[in-house]
């Protein structure tokens, strides 16, 4: 370029473009075209501000970056033999002209000639750079804005330093050899902003202070007078991170070792694992809601509590969580069962929920494989501190990254080109990100990744440290398309293996299932037996508490026994067979109801039977105000099948107004205001006021002997006087009642949900505990 000629400006080098060439502009630096610009003039004015340019160096790589930090060496050059001759007035908008093999010479053999002419092409696409003038021919010489060095991630230029050829063994020792205090300034600077001030940073510093030192090392370069700053190099190696290959300005290639799994049915397995801890985190939820922290989100302390019932780890039900209320089927509010003036809110179920059950494990796993994609949260931080001390939960307002999409999908794509053969190390995936992403080297580290590539194995996407098909697919959905997730679905679809309608019963009371069941027999075979171990050929083992779960929930001894002969390839064990039999023969004897309307037996002998084991010595009733399961606990650790009887509201005899509650209040006794202007449930019928509280929400517990399970009696009567005056209030009820409400047909018993007509239950005046008695059968 001749010296009388002056650059071209950003405006007249983009009046000069086609509109092909702005549209690619637009699309490549999006921030430009909000709002529209009404001209070139403004379209230029934007693409040179400070923020803009800063915005579109994020998407360059480390030869680009080495490009820039030559060009500005260059144009420093140029400007100050300009200033020092006089022969042209530089302008200060902007920077040169540098001439093309100018850089290729800075950049020496660490560089191709064609990989530097590809990054000044990709500079000039992106209007960071452009030519000098305007010719038909090759640009040689190249302008650019003053704020320029905005897109460089640091200050300095250190691919350019002394420490840019040197490699990370090197580093270390020159960094091993310091004494404490240089080592603590480095540590400090590697944990937090490289950049640091100091008045040793100066020239005429002491040199035997430790800034002036580490600057002669090499170990920090100056940026000005007082500032200083680590090289990125020294601050990987401090951190023990995969230092950038900076000798030699060539992508580097992943490295891995090869893989003899199955990676698209590892992936599946992984995935119906998925499905799997995710019906039981939805079903532990629908039982017992969590609550809803006053700062929002769900503590660790429920984590915990849903971890201990469902199996899983806290950072599993974690993640587990975060992709539940990502795709909307949990959610904060106040159940419909609960009263909302009463209640705080809790995360439960959905009404989605079951819609989501209904479809297929393809379709469920894709619902919850993009909302994992798209999550603006980290899961990764569930279960640590934050910079108060105080341990973060699930959907917690710590964990929230509005950048956590880009970043999953930055650690992604590199996968996508390598060989799905090759198990890929983490440190070579680190090195590639450094390389392509420099601006984010303190974002990508080698935990960061290792946790992503930890999530998508969990969810599937990635086997043995390669992409599966799967995960292919869902990097390929096109948000924008009307049914992108199609090509998802289908994929899983292909991947998932075909569901089988059969398992093996073994000896031990094992059931071994070689693949997935279909949905009906799951629930059927999860009902009576428990996980083992999961995963594509999961076990299952028969226990007797898992017989009463699957008789509580209304299934007889017949149904499963034709469970395990209908659906097993294997000849059933006659054991299994009588264990089934004996559970269910004692299932139902012992029931556990409500103090103020007494307890009930299937017969007289199941009693007598319990307190005659010598493990059950002690065995009695006692009237309790504490929670009826302990009663039920107690029970069943010693074999003893339990029925719940409903409750019947105090204020008529109807059997209709049971109430089927599992759980029961633990806290003080509740009293209600009457009409007569009396608390309690029972007022004097002369209207006197009662003189304590209603006692009925005690009920009639077990006392097994010792401290196994002992609760408190009702009022200050002894234990065994008082069932004797409760049976007492209950007959002289009972006989006022009698006339209306039993003589016309008897009492109704419950089943499974609701009251009906059935064996009638006569009152008799000799015993007036039965005139309260009701018959729960099934749970």
């Amino acid at each position: 370029m001749s010296p009388d000629q002056h650059p071209r400006t950003a405006s007249e080098e983009l009046a000069s473009r086609p509109d092909d060439r702005l549209v690619d502009l637009l699309v490549r630096r999006p921030d430009l075209a909000s709002p529209p610009p009404r001209g070139t003039g403004v379209l230029a004015q934007r693409a040179m501000s400070a923020a803009s340019i800063s915005l579109a160096g994020d998407e360059l790589d480390l030869l680009a970056i080495a490009v820039l930090e030559a060009f500005l060496d260059c144009a420093r050059k140029t400007g100050d033999a300009a200033r020092t001759t006089g022969d042209v007035t530089p302008r200060h908008d902007l920077l040169g002209p540098v001439g093309r093999d100018d850089i290729v010479a800075l950049l020496g053999r660490r560089a191709l000639r064609a990989d530097v002419d590809a990054r000044l092409a990709l500079l000039s696409d992106r209007a960071l750079i452009w030519p000098a003038r305007q010719s038909g021919r090759k640009a040689t010489h190249w302008v650019a804005g003053a704020h320029l060095p905005s897109a460089l991630p640091w200050r300095a230029p250190h691919l350019l330093g002394p420490l840019a050829s040197v490699d990370a063994a090197r580093i270390a020792d020159a960094v091993a050899a310091l004494d404490d205090r240089p080592r603590e300034l480095l540590t400090t600077l590697a944990q937090g902003p490289a950049l640091g001030r100091s008045r040793d940073a100066a020239p005429d510093a002491d040199p035997a202070a430790p800034v002036p030192r580490l600057l002669a090392a090499d170990l920090l370069a100056r940026v000005d007078e007082q500032t200083v700053e680590l090289p990125p190099q020294v601050g990987q190696v401090l951190r023990g991170e995969p230092p950038l290959q900076t000798a030699a300005l060539r992508e580097p290639a992943l490295t891995g070792e090869p893989s003899r799994y199955d990676v698209d049915a590892a992936g599946a397995g992984e995935a119906l694992e998925l499905l799997r801890h995710t019906a039981d985190v939805i079903g532990a939820l629908g039982d017992a809601p969590a609550a809803v922290l006053r700062s929002g989100g769900m503590g660790i302390r429920e984590l915990r509590r849903l971890a201990k019932s469902t199996g899983l780890t806290v950072t599993r039900v974690g993640l587990v969580i975060e992709l539940l209320a990502a795709a909307r089927l949990i959610g904060a509010g106040t159940p419909e069962s609960m009263d909302a003036l009463t209640v705080d809110e809790v995360f439960a179920p959905t009404t989605t929920v079951d819609g989501w059950r209904a479809q297929g494990p393809e379709r469920r796993w894709a619902s919850l494989a993009t909302a994992w994609l798209d999550l603006p949260r980290r899961a990764s931080q569930i279960g640590e501190t934050d910079r108060d001390g105080a341990i973060i939960g699930a959907l917690a307002s710590e964990s929230f990254d509005a950048s956590a999409p880009a970043l999953r999908r930055t650690v992604l794509e590199p996968l996508t080109d390598a060989d799905p053969a090759v198990e890929i190390a983490v440190d070579s995936l680190v090195t590639l990100l450094g390389w392509r992403h420099p601006r984010q080297l303190r974002r990508l580290t080698r935990s960061v990744v290792g946790e992503t590539l930890r999530e998508a194995t969990e969810l599937g996407l990635v086997a043995h440290g390669s992409l599966t098909s799967v995960g292919r697919a869902l990097l390929a959905v096109d948000p924008d398309a009307d049914d992108g997730s199609a090509a998802l679905v289908a994929a899983m679809a292909a991947a998932l293996p075909e569901p089988i309608d059969y398992f093996l019963v073994q000896a031990d009371f094992t059931v071994t299932v070689p693949g997935p069941l279909t949905s009906g027999l799951a629930d059927r075979l999860a009902l009576v037996a428990d996980l083992e171990s999961g995963g594509a050929a999961s076990v299952y083992r028969v226990t007797e508490d898992g017989i009463r779960r699957a008789l509580d929930a209304g299934r007889t001894a017949a149904e499963l026994s034709a469970l395990f002969t209908d659906h097993s390839k294997t000849p059933v064990p006659q054991s299994l067979t009588y264990l089934i039999d004996d559970v269910a023969r004692r299932h139902g004897s012992l029931r556990v109801g409500d103090a103020h309307r007494g307890a009930a037996e299937r017969r007289r002998r199941g009693t007598r039977a319990a307190r005659a084991r010598s493990d059950c010595r002690g065995l009695g009733r006692s009237t309790a105000r504490g929670d009826r399961q302990a009663a039920r606990r107690g029970l069943r650790s010693r074999g003893r099948g339990l029925v719940r009887i409903a409750r019947r509201p105090a204020q008529h005899g109807s059997p209709g107004g049971g109430q089927g509650v599992e759980c029961s209040s633990s806290g003080p006794p509740r009293t209600h205001r009457t009409r007569s202007g009396c608390h309690g449930r029972h007022p004097h019928a002369d209207g006197r006021p009662c003189r304590r509280a209603d006692n009925g929400t005690g009920h009639i517990g077990i006392r097994l002997g010792g401290d196994d399970v002992h609760v408190d009696p009702v009022g200050p009567a002894d234990r065994a006087s008082t069932p004797d005056r409760l049976r007492r209030r209950a007959g002289r009820r009972q006989q006022a009642r009698r006339q209306g409400e039993v003589a016309g047909g008897g009492a109704t018993r419950r089943r499974r949900g609701g009251w009906r007509s059935g064996r009638p239950v006569r009152p008799a005046p000799d015993h007036p505990r039965r005139t309260a008695l009701r018959q729960w059968s099934g749970e």
